[in-house]
């Protein structure tokens, strides 16, 4: 009976643990919309590459100063999980990099899109791989999010390429996420540490060649200071959100990973002053309806499954 408590406790504690983490990440992702906005006038492609170089070097400093050079290797002796996490960690690439672009390219709000309908995406991804269960409540914040990406099509006439990109690429990395148990920080390095080194590479290429941010007309030294702080700013919340994959159900990952998109938007039409018309708002409406069914249904399950035990 002891036993049994302890455990339970043990349970309580890392699912709040999971909790914290992950509404921490969501912060700072939504936040950082105005960060990489202040990078210009730098090209998308030149942070891009930086980001991932110091991502890669940061995230493996770190994890060989808390585990040791000794465990960190032990990943080289099963090389399937290490190319697994390099597949992950190039999918999360490919995200955070349509993501810059899309921001320093004035396109705040259809990130948005992209975010706003990636926890549903994650959720029919617990559905398919993890044989989550689907509920009338699931159905209905899924016709809604198809409704809602409807009236953006018909509006512009064009498929919105890019939040669909985000939706679907993120939903794939926390899928892959999900498959490895291990310390957020090894995990990370496992994920970036290959790729920082073509990254490395082109950033030297970039600057020999005059093409990169040094001596950038309008780019001063403490804009490039700043542009610096984009491996520890997306090495951070990558940790969190890895901390908390691992200790909450990807259901309650969907649920809290629209508090990022909601912070973006309020300031892509507040403080970047983006446009944002009548029919754009209809089409947030109607996702918003679609998550308020997802969160009401996932809540309820939760306390029945609760009840059960």
């Amino acid at each position: 009976m002891e036993n049994s408590s302890l455990n339970k406790n043990r349970k309580t504690s890392e699912y709040a643990k999971g909790l914290l983490t992950c509404l921490g990440c969501q912060t700072l992702w939504g936040v950082l919309v105005l960060y990489w906005d202040a990078l210009n006038p730098i090209p998308s492609s030149t942070v891009i590459f930086y980001r991932v170089f110091l991502v890669g070097l940061i995230s493996t400093i770190c994890a060989v100063g808390m585990y040791g050079w000794q465990e960190y290797r032990k990943i080289f002796g099963n090389m399937k999980s290490f190319w697994g996490l390099t597949l992950t960690g190039a999918v999360i690439t490919c995200n955070w990099s349509l993501y810059i672009w899309a921001v320093k390219a004035g396109y705040v709000i259809q990130t948005c899109v992209g975010y706003f309908i990636e926890p549903l995406v994650v959720a029919a991804f617990g559905i398919i791989f993890f044989k989550e269960k689907l509920s009338g409540f699931k159905i209905v914040s899924f016709i809604m999010a198809i409704a809602g990406l409807a009236v953006i099509l018909v509006h512009f006439g064009e498929i919105p390429g890019i939040a669909l990109g985000l939706a679907f690429s993120f939903a794939v990395y926390a899928a892959l996420q999900k498959k490895y148990d291990m310390p957020s920080m090894l995990m990370l390095s496992y994920q970036t540490v290959l790729l920082a080194i073509p990254a490395l590479a082109v950033v030297i290429w970039l600057e020999v060649t005059g093409q990169g941010a040094i001596g950038m007309p309008g780019v001063g030294m403490g804009k490039y200071l700043l542009m610096l702080c984009c491996g520890p700013l997306t090495a951070l919340p990558l940790f969190l959100f890895g901390v908390a994959a691992t200790r909450v159900e990807l259901i309650t990952l969907g649920i809290l990973e629209y508090i990022s998109p909601s912070i973006s938007l309020i300031l892509g039409i507040f403080i970047l002053k983006e446009a944002f018309d009548g029919v754009q708002f209809i089409s947030f409406v109607i996702v918003w309806i679609g998550l308020v069914f997802f969160t009401v249904g996932e809540i309820k399950a939760k306390a029945r499954a609760q009840k059960l035990q």
